[in-house]
């Protein structure tokens, strides 16, 4: 039985900046050149934020910290530790706490991967991408597969845990090919990785670019086999799947944060367009920062820093509880279902674990290995 989250919180911070923006990317990032006072002022308007959500959720325990973008490893490290200290003021440590940071393999320099570690930074999610130099110009990244290697070693000397992202599913690649590549990242010694299927969004260069017909990713049988490479390889060196796309070498490498909210727990989401969801008099609440930069620190400023602020329906709560957890090993339990009028003996529930796509583990539901790579379809036959 997995832990429930209870009443922890966990803190998201979004910082916004990136060197290059990457073609495949629709997160809400900027570019950093001439924007140092825009992001001192940020940094302020961030500290204002969390101690103003602080003060509406009361007192709380502090699950896990989670810097994310953009790319925060281009934050200000005394901006950093400035989060890290006023979110564990705030909110009381449940225990040592999992602080993450995502990081670029351009920003790995020994001092500033030693300030981020001095300024609290315990596990590094570094955003290798790709190991061959050819899929890295392609995708957009302004780093080498020889700068990725040693960017990883630097990293793994400064931080006690370590994770990767890499992104599969690209354009000419062979299974082959992916096989060699996933093979020689595991040399690089992370604990935990990351292997996302190339997804095209409308709104991005990539989209564009596919709309036009100038790029061409795999063919669905063709994605399909690359996910199952993908499978077969980490799991043959220790990596366990625990969600759709994490692999983590034992439970203790699994990134508490990320469980934390697939499990359902309560976060804070600051930063411009930071989503959260927090429990406010007694209702799940969903909340969005809103996007631009500018907008941001003026709301903050106001005490009004969301675009969006909507308590959850009982149905709407256990639909995204659904979502959520059933991309983990863990599933969800029976009783997240209550709300949707789902019952395991009868009709699409009973239907799609009678095909073995869902699979009833006591009190809990989970998907197979049949249904995680269809989770999508499996998902809307259910909640449909």
């Amino acid at each position: 039985m997995p832990p429930h989250p209870g009443n922890d919180v966990a803190l998201y911070v979004h910082w916004p900046y990136c060197a290059r923006i990457c073609p495949y990317c629709d997160f809400n990032v900027v570019r950093d050149r001439g924007r140092t006072e825009e992001q001192a002022a940020l940094a302020d308007a961030i500290v204002s934020d969390l101690e103003a959500q602080a003060a509406l959720t009361g007192p709380r325990r502090l699950a896990s910290i989670f810097f994310g973008g953009g790319t925060p490893s281009l934050m200000d490290p005394d901006d950093v530790a400035r989060v890290i200290a006023r979110a564990q003021t705030l909110f009381e440590p449940r225990g040592p706490t999992e602080i993450t940071l995502e990081a670029n393999p351009t920003d790995a320099e020994a001092g500033r991967f030693a300030a981020l570690a001095d300024a609290g930074i315990n596990r590094l999610s570094m955003g290798v991408q790709a190991l061959d130099d050819a899929a890295l110009t392609m995708l957009g990244r302004n780093h080498s597969a020889a700068e990725a290697r040693r960017a990883v070693a630097l990293a793994a000397r400064a931080f006690p845990r370590l994770s990767i992202d890499l992104i599969y599913a690209r354009p000419g690649q062979t299974i082959g090919g992916w096989r060699a590549e996933l093979t020689e990242a595991l040399d690089l010694g992370f604990e935990h990785v990351s292997p996302y299927q190339l997804t095209i969004e409308p709104a991005t260069a990539f989209g564009r670019a596919f709309a036009r017909g100038t790029l061409v990713p795999p063919d669905e049988d063709a994605a399909a086999e690359l996910y199952e490479t993908t499978q077969s390889v980490l799991e043959a060196a220790g990596f366990d799947a625990y969600e759709v796309s994490n692999h983590a070498r034992g439970e203790a490498a699994r990134s508490a944060h990320n469980l934390h909210v697939w499990r359902g727990g309560d976060y804070v989401g600051v930063g411009p367009g930071a989503h959260g969801r927090l429990t406010l008099d007694g209702v799940r609440t969903a909340t969005v920062a809103r996007r631009s930069i500018i907008d941001y620190l003026s709301g903050v400023a106001v005490a009004d820093p969301w675009s969006e602020r909507d308590g959850q329906s009982p149905v709407e709560a256990a639909e995204e509880r659904i979502l959520l957890g059933l991309r983990t090993v863990e599933g969800v339990a029976l009783t997240d279902l209550e709300a949707l009028d789902l019952t395991p003996e009868t009709g699409r529930f009973a239907d799609l674990l009678a095909d073995g796509f869902l699979v009833r583990q006591g009190d809990r539901i989970a998907a197979t290995a049949t249904g995680r790579p269809l989770l999508d379809a499996v998902l809307k036959a259910l909640l449909t």
